[in-house]
């Protein structure tokens, strides 16, 4: 097992900061005083949004089960973490531009769906199958001719 040994963010220096597109977070890559590096985020609290389950329940939006959904179903798909993450923001961006108290899961979903259409086709195809729960090979046909007619 490798070391887990506590890093003091106070006792370390700033090598470089970058500021994602969307102005919400900021990337720090960080350097201890015995040269071990390591890289911090920093995210804009957004204010609470409440998440309408189908079977009516009611839990607090959260990014981190966001982000292991997607992981878990199309990380594969992608060559880096930091590409997941920058789904995840683009998805969270559409989900709080709603500026609404509550949202309900199926328009989460459909802004993964709308992010990934825009950045990786098979997670798509993929994400669409589970999410739309296609049971045919028909279904995966009509996502096909959907996604084509729409990059057209």
């Amino acid at each position: 097992m490798g070391d887990h040994s506590l890093i003091q963010i106070g006792a370390s220096r700033v090598l470089e900061t970058r500021e994602s597109d969307d102005g919400l977070t900021i990337r720090r890559r960080r350097e201890t005083v015995d040269g071990k590096r390591f890289t911090t985020y920093e995210r804009v609290e957004r204010p609470a949004l409440i998440v309408v389950k189908q079977s009516g329940g009611r839990e607090p939006f959260d990014r981190a089960k966001l982000m292991d959904a997607i992981t878990r179903s199309v990380g594969k798909f992608f060559k880096s973490e930091l590409e997941i993450e920058d789904v995840v923001g683009q998805v969270e961006a559409i989900v709080y531009g709603k500026n609404a108290d509550q949202i309900d899961s199926q328009s989460i979903g459909e802004a993964v769906l709308t992010v990934l259409g825009r950045t990786n086709e098979v997670a798509y195809v993929r994400f669409a199958s589970v999410f739309r729960q296609f049971t045919s090979l028909r279904e995966f046909e009509q996502i096909l001719e959907e996604y084509k007619g729409t990059k057209k």
